[in-house]
């Protein structure tokens, strides 16, 4: 195998900025599809719409498991590739790659088996019921097809090449939304399938994407061997995937779930607040894409330097990013305070809707680099193979800091006070962080 790119010499900030860039645009064409989906499935009725968003959270859940798969196997991968052992870099690939397909087959069912019982207990019941199972049993199909293409992105990314990822992501996202209309509506002599044909669209998506991935997994990069190896070596490869991709999963569940929580929290004060929340919380996330891609970055780069014994080029990369992360927030805060009043007016007509989102922008995103701080951090301790502690670093800021603060305001002040307690918890989880993530880069990596 040869290696696409080498990330332990050469400028550091110029290898941020190739793997960065192409990663922005994947990430926003992922956040188009699911709008897509609920923008065609809205014109159906209101019980389609209310379908796809009992959906979310178990397919969130289930691309948590993917994403923390990923993150194991660029953690193990990358740091081999620092060393130069390309056939250890193949064989861990192999295995990662088959482990993935192991857990997804049996989650799909599970999922399958459970499915109307689960979402019944979420609440859906009647025609939701029936319109969400019908769309999750196609779904639960097609899990492989979803797990394939982001485990082979992060092997990708993880040998420094991150184009090909960010092209199967577009394409993807191109393939499903050309098919949505189609298959939802009918055209010609395809017959109109409605919430089942939204699933059908994205199946379809997927299993294309999964076999462009594989494609050059195979054929151009070679990073696949055929062969059995010996169990002991198979098991060992699962070991290490598993050590970070457990904990990876698990920290990529904690944010929606504090999310959750938030609502409720704001729920007392109406549900005008509450649309506001999730209004703005779609605008900071389309905000934060630059370092979300910062994040999937920084993984490779930390991962071959640390294989390679050279903390110091992941110091310095760490640090850069951590000085984006605040300027891309500063610059942020100054958009929404020129233009917030103009974005919140896009997404509702409600006085009390618009003042809330305004109240948001204003507070909250002067604090967008904290956060930031934090997914850099743990993307940066997974890729040194230290899973709990990036873990950890989400814990800190969710359990410790944002939860408690938000529920603390709720009792004394009003609905900005809350926002207010969320831009203290991004400061505070930011200061911490960076503190103490990079006190911690230099300790000697993990064997494996």
């Amino acid at each position: 195998m040869t290696r696409r790119q080498d990330l332990t010499n050469g400028d550091v900030r110029g290898h941020l900025w190739r793997l960065g860039m192409p990663m922005v645009i994947g990430i926003i064409a992922v956040m188009s599809i699911g709008l897509a989906d609920a923008y065609f499935l809205g014109q159906l009725g209101t019980a389609e719409l209310a379908a796809i968003s009992f959906s979310f959270p178990v397919t969130f859940a289930i691309a948590s498991v993917a994403i923390g798969l990923g993150a194991g196997a660029s953690s193990v991968v990358s740091r081999v590739i620092g060393t130069g052992d390309h056939q250890r870099v193949r064989r861990l690939c192999t295995d990662s790659l088959a482990l993935s397909v192991l857990v997804v087959a049996v989650l799909s069912v599970v999922g399958w088996l459970t499915s109307r019982h689960l979402f019944s207990a979420m609440g859906a019941e009647g025609e939701v019921l029936d319109l969400v199972v019908a769309y999750m049993d196609i779904w639960y199909i097609g899990m492989p097809f979803l797990v394939v293409p982001m485990v082979a992105g992060s092997l990708l990314r993880a040998n420094g090449d991150a184009r090909i990822p960010s092209l199967t992501m577009v394409l993807s996202a191109v393939v499903n939304i050309l098919l949505d209309p189609i298959l939802i509506f009918g055209l010609g002599p395809i017959p109109a399938m409605g919430m089942e044909g939204a699933a059908w669209a994205t199946l379809v998506a997927r299993g294309f994407s999964m076999v462009l991935a594989l494609s050059v997994l195979i054929f151009r990069e070679r990073l696949l061997i055929l062969a059995l190896a010996p169990w002991a070596e198979i098991r060992s490869s699962w070991q290490q995937v598993v050590a970070v991709g457990v904990p990876a999963s698990l920290a990529n569940m904690i944010n929606p779930l504090c999310l959750a929580i938030l609502t409720a929290i704001l729920a007392r004060f109406g549900s005008e607040t509450v649309a506001a929340f999730g209004v703005a919380g779609r605008i900071e996330a389309l905000a934060a894409i630059p370092m979300l891609a910062l994040s999937a970055s920084i993984g490779p780069i930390t991962g071959q330097n640390m294989g390679a014994g050279l903390p110091h080029r992941i110091r310095t990369a760490v640090i850069d990013s951590f000085l984006f992360c605040i300027g891309w927030g500063a610059a942020m805060a100054i958009l929404f305070w020129l233009f917030g009043a103009a974005i919140a007016g896009v997404f509702s007509d409600d006085p009390a809707v618009i003042n809330d989102i305004v109240r948001y922008l204003q507070i909250v995103p002067i604090t967008l680099g904290g956060y930031g701080v934090v997914i850099i951090a743990a993307a940066t301790y997974n890729a040194l193979g230290r899973g709990y502690q990036a873990m950890g670093f989400y814990l800190l800021r969710s359990a410790l800091f944002y939860v408690p603060l938000a529920w603390l305001a709720s009792f004394w002040l009003p609905a900005w006070g809350v926002f207010a307690a969320i831009a203290v918890a991004n400061v505070l989880s930011g200061a911490v962080i960076y503190r103490l993530s990079l006190s911690g880069i230099d300790q000697p990596p993990k064997k494996g």
